[in-house]
């Protein structure tokens, strides 16, 4: 499902770490004796694999298995783990954006992992298909405002710290415009360019978005959802936001990262690469904007392991070896990860204030967010376990050709309704 995999779209190369980039997995078959002495393990990150690197180092030392961590460049993940599963030669385990089910029927239960009353796996996130746990995520993610804070204090404009006491869309639209005149900055906003954060912006302004029936087809979008919609155009204006992000390809974050944006829509993904990244001014995490209080609540990737001949042992005890609790805690506090385990006490490795708030406040975002924020990726799932799956999401495209003036909001509605079920079958 296309909503789960936001951040990994920046990288542009394939990075190994921990080994060099080599072999994949040995080959689809029986469960192996647990003889193995490496497992590969693949994932798509922008800036979160340390924590990976660093267990990877603690496993080999106390299983004797090297894990080679390999980082693979976002575009084209997908298609280069159907061409694996179709060579034979997937990896042992990896983070995935989401299942697919040309390698569905190669994966192994990780029940016992998933079901250990001492991780504290939260049971609504696994994904499980008659009695078996297929995939675990590695992660919580959650859509969300980022603000130049270092403008709008410049400009003397006031951002809200509480979430329950959040600015509407059309307040923080007005207060975005103000700085932008106050401080001379380009835009008022940019947009991440992904079906998953269109989601957010709908169910933040009332609509129910694009939901399967009860005959398992998408259905119609209320009124309030092609309304939003149609704001989300006219906010495309090269002024409150630049058309090329929508259009032509921009990079939302790297336009925020100038410092001429007042504000940038993404996710709680993006804050160990603010940490680190963004130097030139003050940024804050900032809460959602309703009236409704909603996101787009996701997984930020499914931990599988393959069925390979004779590492197959060695790559389910190296998914629990990642969920063992006090692992898990390194891995989400290095990572930078909202934790899928619950009660943890995390404390992240950050000097920047502004990290640290952001993750509390993301915290938050969760517990108020109303439920239909995770029926986005809930549907993908179900969709998936029943054999089908609209891999290709034709809301960018559709999209697209609206803001561009190619055609009008019921076209554009109508467009991703049916390009969506005409992949259901």
């Amino acid at each position: 499902m296309s909503g789960s995999l936001r951040r990994w779209r920046w990288l542009t190369v394939g990075v190994a770490a921990a080994m060099a980039l080599t072999a994949c997995g040995s080959g689809s078959g029986d469960s192996g004796s647990g003889d193995a002495k490496k497992i590969t393990f693949w994932l798509s990150t922008a800036a979160q694999i340390q924590g990976y690197t660093d267990l990877a180092k603690e496993f080999q030392a106390k299983e004797g298995i090297t894990v080679e961590v390999v980082n693979q460049p976002y575009d084209g993940y997908q298609d280069k783990l159907r061409q694996s599963a179709q060579a034979n030669s997937l990896p042992d385990v990896a983070s995935v954006p989401s299942l697919d089910t040309l390698w569905i029927n190669q994966l192994q239960d990780l029940s016992a992992t998933a079901n250990n009353e001492t991780n504290q796996i939260r049971k609504d996130l696994v994904t499980e298909q008659d009695g078996k746990v297929l995939a675990i995520p590695s992660d919580l993610t959650a859509a969300g405002l980022f603000v130049n804070k270092t403008l709008f204090t410049k400009a003397g404009v006031a951002v809200p710290s509480d979430p329950a006491k959040t600015w509407t869309w059309d307040e923080f639209l007005a207060a975005a415009s103000k700085v932008r005149t106050a401080t001379g900055a380009k835009y008022d906003l940019v947009y991440d360019n992904s079906a998953a954060r269109i989601r957010a912006f709908i169910y933040n302004n009332g609509g129910k978005g694009f939901q399967l029936g009860a005959d398992g087809k998408y259905q119609t979008p209320d009124a309030a959802t092609v309304a939003a919609l149609t704001k989300f155009k006219a906010m495309n204006d090269n002024k409150v936001m630049p058309k090329s992000v929508w259009t032509s390809g921009a990079d939302p974050n790297a336009l925020f990262k100038s410092g001429q944006v007042v504000a940038y829509f993404s996710g709680v993904w993006q804050v160990p690469d603010f940490a680190d990244g963004i130097t030139g001014f003050d940024w804050a995490a900032a809460p959602t904007p309703g009236p409704v209080h909603a996101t787009d609540i996701n997984l930020g990737g499914k931990v599988v392991a393959f069925n390979n001949k004779d590492t197959a042992a060695a790559a389910k005890k190296w998914v629990d070896f990642l969920f063992q609790r006090d692992n898990y805690t390194k891995l989400a506090q290095s990572n930078g990860y909202l934790p899928v385990e619950s009660g943890l006490t995390l404390k992240y490795p950050f000097k920047s204030k502004a990290a640290l708030d952001g993750f509390a406040l993301y915290t938050q975002e969760i517990e108020l967010a109303d439920p239909i924020s995770a029926s986005g990726q809930a549907a993908g799932t179900k969709l998936l376990l029943e054999g089908k799956a609209a891999a290709d999401d034709p809301t960018k495209a559709e999209l697209a050709k609206f803001i561009n003036g190619e055609q009008d909001v019921q076209k554009t509605v109508d467009n991703i309704v049916n390009g969506l079920n005409a992949q259901l079958g």
